[in-house]
């Protein structure tokens, strides 16, 4: 097979330029990269919001309603990730790469057609679906990433990630704008994710047979093979290697946090809403519950209401996805590059911690948007870029096995001792929002302690300390 030309960059890797290094023969190989991850984020955002119309809209399931029974199937999700990941793992021992993600990927194609059938049969499909989604959604994305892991070395997906993630950061806002034009055809769209899903497939199996020529430096390892991998699971993985239950520890307490905060924002949100919507007048408050006035009155009080939460979220969202871009597009390679991964992994959790603390000792629904457009633009560009890159320099059933169970059972415990800390919180323990916030900044300092141990982890097992030896030597 002919060796990629390495002398000089084309337009296209000129381009990239831009945004990250990217050297001859690297460019073709991470745009097809950009582009199936852009396709698998906007297939879930798709699908997403078909979810939500399932579950709320319909009713809900099992005597609860939509909102509530949403809390509950995120629990039970952690659940099922007990049985699913030691199966995926089993898989990834019996396969090479291309035919796990190849198995993976079809079995998803085909879950959705059968829920396409399904739904237009009639059947209710809102729980299941969710409980579905909430685990496929993890798995893709983890996948993604483990793949590219292995078929990057260390130096290239420092520099590499950060373009790549940028066609994710895109996929999730043009996921939504598809369904906002499709909004009326439901089930028609789990038929488009499934399309688009297919052309990832395509893609995959493009770049498995390109990425033999993809160049790498000199100092970087020989390409990795494409065998089965080993048997241990998982979970064992991840309990035996120090390194690796750290990242899982990490995963879990930075989803506490951010959970959390977000139930402190939307509670500030509905709050902000009562104030610039008031209540029922004086003399329509005297008049008794079942008056068709009153009645009257009060639906469009909540109407307002409601349009006024919509607002806010709607422009508190466009905000983070813009800053969320242009810091993945201009300043996360560059941090990579200048500061390094190790300290670019203390930027979120020292600016989740400014901004909690300034919201336990300010407040304000200014404060608290700003603080939460500052952590969560940050979360999911420059956050998620060292989440994927801390994997580069592991082996490859961490990259596979243990990179699938962090990102899916440990993300999701998160969220669920987030739910349970704020049902205590309410219920038992009277906390208001700033207490909220600042029980985060307590799990914050555990947090940056994590942070602390996977530095001196990672150091170690990326080789730094031999070559700081070497040097000195």
């Amino acid at each position: 097979m002919a060796t990629a030309d390495r002398s000089n960059p084309n337009l296209l890797e000129r381009f990239l330029g831009l945004f990250t290094e990217v050297k001859p023969g690297e460019g073709l190989i991470a745009v097809l990269m950009f582009a199936n991850i852009f396709l698998i984020l906007m297939s879930y955002y798709i699908l997403k919001t078909v979810r939500e119309g399932l579950i709320v809209g319909g009713g809900g399931m099992l005597g609860l309603d939509g909102d509530e029974l949403k809390i509950y199937a995120s629990a039970a999700m952690s659940f099922l990730l007990l049985g699913i990941v030691p199966a995926y793992g089993a898989l990834a021992s019996r396969v090479d790469r291309i035919k796990l993600i190849n198995y993976c990927v079809i079995a998803v194609i085909a879950c959705l057609g059968i829920f396409f059938v399904l739904g237009r049969a009639g059947a209710p499909l809102g729980l299941a679906f969710f409980l579905w989604l909430g685990i496929v959604n993890v798995f893709l994305i983890a996948q993604f990433w483990s793949y590219a892991n292995d078929i990057y070395s260390k130096a290239q997906g420092e520099r590499l990630f950060a373009i790549i993630a940028i066609g994710g950061n895109l996929g999730a806002i043009v996921g939504p704008l598809i369904v906002a034009a499709l909004k009326d055809y439901t089930y028609s769209l789990m038929v488009g994710a499934g399309v688009v899903l297919a052309l990832c497939l395509l893609l995959y199996n493009g770049v498995n047979r390109m990425q033999a020529n993809l160049p790498r430096d000199e100092s970087d390892e020989d390409k990795k093979d494409d065998k089965p991998l080993g048997k241990d699971g998982g979970f064992q993985l991840v309990l035996r290697e120090k390194y690796l239950l750290l990242i899982a520890i990490l995963l879990l307490l930075s989803n506490l946090v951010n959970t959390t905060g977000e139930f402190i924002l939307s509670n500030a949100a509905k709050t902000h809403a009562a104030e610039v919507v008031p209540g029922l007048s004086p003399q329509l408050a005297q008049l008794p519950p079942d008056n068709a006035e009153r009645a009257a009155a009060e639906a469009e009080i909540k109407d307002k209401r409601k349009a006024e939460v919509s607002g806010f979220y709607g422009s508190f969202y466009g905000t983070v996805n813009l800053v969320t871009f242009l810091i993945q597009a201009f300043l996360v390679s560059r941090i990579f590059k200048y500061l390094g991964l190790r300290v670019a992994l203390f930027f979120l959790p020292i600016i989740a911690l400014g901004a909690y603390s300034l919201i336990g000792l300010i407040g304000g629904i200014t404060l608290l948007r700003i603080a939460k457009t500052a952590e969560n633009s940050t979360d999911y560009s420059l956050q998620n870029t060292v989440r994927q890159a801390l994997f580069l320099p592991t082996s490859r059933e961490a990259k596979y096995k243990a990179k699938a169970a962090i990102d899916t059972f440990f993300v999701r415990i998160g969220d669920a001792l987030a739910a349970g800390m704020v049902f205590v919180g309410l219920h038992y323990l009277a906390f208001e929002a700033r207490t909220f916030a600042f029980t985060n900044v307590a799990i914050i300092v555990a947090w940056l302690a994590v942070c602390w141990g996977i530095a001196r982890q990672h150091k170690r097992i990326a080789g730094d300390d031999d070559k700081g030896a070497a040097q000195k030597a």
